[in-house]
């Protein structure tokens, strides 16, 4: 792993903004010979079915193409380790054509990875299931008891965590991605202090907005060289119907090469049932991003 000068680190990152994709999914659109389709996926927590092998059926039912899946919770012990879950996991993947796109530890909001030594094993663990399931994001969270902001002691332990697990991950081609309320500059310094490119950042669209950064310019700085996935989120609205400029949203990750997956997370209208809402949010995306 190499160390940069933060400066230098921050003009590589402008420099590789238009790098290529993590992942070259092989989506197309019959229709259209030579063209690309993004895939469309949700997280298992947004549809009621957190690190539940039931998520894949009901991912046929809304018509998405993937879902992001929890290795688990504390009180079942992320049970996703245990090599008899894993193979449920494959068979209902197998059985409704759905895929799995990436991993999450959510868990990581209430036991935060700054502080708690068990939420190393976790992540040492994940990078093991990623392989056996067949994709290569782990989305790590810093929300709630694990928050990163004005938190320098916090900021450090994780880097220091990071640069002890990172190795496996490069082993292992899976990537490890930061997603926090902290603005890209602050993720770009975790980075540098970590020095692995397998380290990156999973990047929410409106927890962003919420903070008030300016979204556009954070992706385009960003990059594919270090956003290795997307949530396209919005809070108590449908998407294209809260703050969110989706459709400047679908011009730069086109300006910026992103061709990976679209993983919807929130968005359902307060007082709303999630089922019409992911219907809705799956045919909002698939008629903008793939026009």
């Amino acid at each position: 792993m190499n160390s940069l000068s933060r400066r230098d680190f921050i003009r590589n990152s402008l420099l590789f903004a238009g790098a290529g994709p993590l992942v070259a999914y092989d989506f197309k659109n019959p229709a259209v010979p030579g063209s690309f389709t993004y895939p469309i996926g949700a997280c298992d927590w947004s549809i009621g079915k957190t690190s539940d092998p039931d998520a894949f059926r009901l991912a046929r039912e809304i018509g998405l193409d993937g879902l992001q899946v929890s290795l688990g919770t504390a009180k079942n012990n992320m049970h996703l380790r245990q090599p008899q879950i894993q193979q449920e996991f494959l068979a209902a993947s197998r059985a409704s054509g759905v895929r799995i796109g990436s991993m999450a530890i959510g868990e990581l909001n209430n036991v935060p990875y700054k502080s708690e030594s068990i939420t190393q094993e976790w992540v040492h663990d994940c990078i093991d299931v990623a392989q056996v399931l067949g994709c290569k994001v782990i989305l790590l969270a810093f929300f709630h008891h694990g928050d990163l902001r004005n938190d320098p002691s916090g900021k450090a332990e994780v880097i220091r965590k990071l640069r002890e697990v990172a190795p496996k991950a490069e082993r292992q081609g899976i990537y490890l991605a930061i997603e926090s309320w902290l603005s890209a500059e602050e993720h770009l310094e975790i980075i540098e202090g970590v020095g692995s490119k397998h380290v990156r950042v999973y990047y929410d669209v409106a927890n962003a907005t919420e903070m008030g950064y300016d979204i556009f310019r954070e992706m385009k700085m960003l990059g594919t060289e270090y956003i290795c996935e997307m949530h396209m989120k919005e809070n108590g609205q449908l998407l294209g119907q809260g703050k969110v400029d989706f459709k400047r949203v679908r011009d730069t990750l086109k300006d910026i090469g992103y061709r990976d997956w679209l993983v919807i997370e929130g968005a359902v209208p307060a007082g709303g049932q999630m089922f019409p809402a992911y219907i809705e949010n799956r045919r909002f995306l698939a008629e903008l991003m793939n026009a």
